[in-house]
């Protein structure tokens, strides 16, 4: 869904890209790109399948994310996303097994987190400049501010997760932009198995996840960048294998107003952007829909208490923050394990 995090994830809330770089002659992949969710997603893999062609390929990937934005895209007046949002208190949705499965990770980890993550965040981050309503250049009215804040609460969502429905409350507006995207790669990823590749990257305005190797053996390398704006300087270089890594970050996609950066990343908790203006937050998982949604949870709850939060629940992250001059890492010891 083209969004706060898809629609600008370009200007850095995803701040991973695949690095191919290297001076020796090696196989490349094969590239099959495109764009959707405001951003461009790529399929980096070697040889196709016998008789499955590239753009056979790039029509089914498009149908899989046509899919996704079909239900979960803000922007669009017909997703059903935005039919529940302007659904009257009381009617029913009838929701895919997809959309079940994404609403069950989100609701998780809103618990989870305590509130740090939530996906009702909507109202507040239209009101904030960064959704379908259009931007800013000023920080809103505190009254509008406070009646955004009215319309949320996790705990407000009636979910039926045997039944697959999803009743409007009233005035509960759904912004899935932090897991939506990571959902679209997992789905990318499970197709083109399905479609015989063992091999392949699949990105998605910098979700992304691995499956195997490179054409030349070697692992698929991702580049973590360094939280500066307007910069695109590489921090370091992974190389995951058959996992997930999504980038959280509030040094892109921002406004300023009166000395002052607001982030796309809102604070359910505060009603306001994080005020951690250069942080970057990598989360490995095998499932891109849980790496995403625990990078925007992460970069809520900020470098001490989202570290914390990692090392108790063994996670793989790496939290980049911005001091001055200088770039400070702060690694979960499952992240190190894997790449120290």
């Amino acid at each position: 869904p083209t969004s706060r995090r898809a629609g600008l994830v370009a200007l850095g809330a995803l701040a991973a890209a695949p690095w191919l770089g290297g001076c020796a002659r090696t196989p490349e992949p094969r590239v099959i790109q495109g764009r959707t969710m405001g951003t461009t997603w790529a399929v980096r893999a070697g040889e196709l399948p016998r008789g499955l062609g590239a753009d056979t390929l790039r029509a089914e990937v498009e149908a899989v994310l046509d899919d996704v934005n079909a239900e979960m895209s803000t922007f669009r007046d017909d997703s059903l996303i935005t039919r529940f949002n302007r659904a009257p208190p009381g009617t029913v949705f009838a929701v895919s097994p997809h959309l079940a499965a994404v609403l069950d990770v989100a609701l998780a980890m809103a618990a989870d987190s305590r509130g740090a993550y939530d996906v009702t965040v909507g109202p507040l981050v239209n009101v904030w400049g960064f959704g379908p309503e259009g931007r800013r250049s000023e920080p809103p009215p505190a009254a509008a501010v406070e009646a955004a804040r009215a319309r949320m609460g996790w705990q407000r969502l009636r979910f039926d997760a045997a039944a697959r429905t999803l009743t409007q409350d009233g005035g509960i507006y759904l912004d899935l932009s932090s897991i939506a995207k990571g959902h679209a790669v997992d789905r990318v990823a499970e197709h083109l198995r399905a479609r015989g590749l063992r091999d392949a990257l699949v990105d998605i305005g910098g979700d992304m996840r691995a499956l195997g190797q490179r054409p030349d053996g070697q692992r698929w390398r991702i580049a973590i960048e360094r939280p500066l704006p307007g910069t695109r300087e590489i921090h370091t270089v992974i190389g995951p294998a058959d996992m997930a890594l999504a980038t959280s970050g509030s040094y892109r996609n921002f406004f300023a107003s009166r000395g002052r950066a607001y982030s796309h990343i809102i604070d359910p908790r505060t009603s306001a952007p994080v005020r951690h203006e250069h942080i970057s937050v990598s989360v490995l998982h095998p499932l891109c829909v849980h790496a995403d949604a625990l990078a925007t949870a992460l970069t809520v709850l900020g470098p001490d208490e989202g570290l914390a939060f990692a090392v108790a629940r063994d996670l793989p992250v790496l939290i980049l923050l911005r001091d001055g001059e200088r770039i400070v890492t702060r690694a979960s010891p499952a992240f190190s394990r894997l790449f120290g």
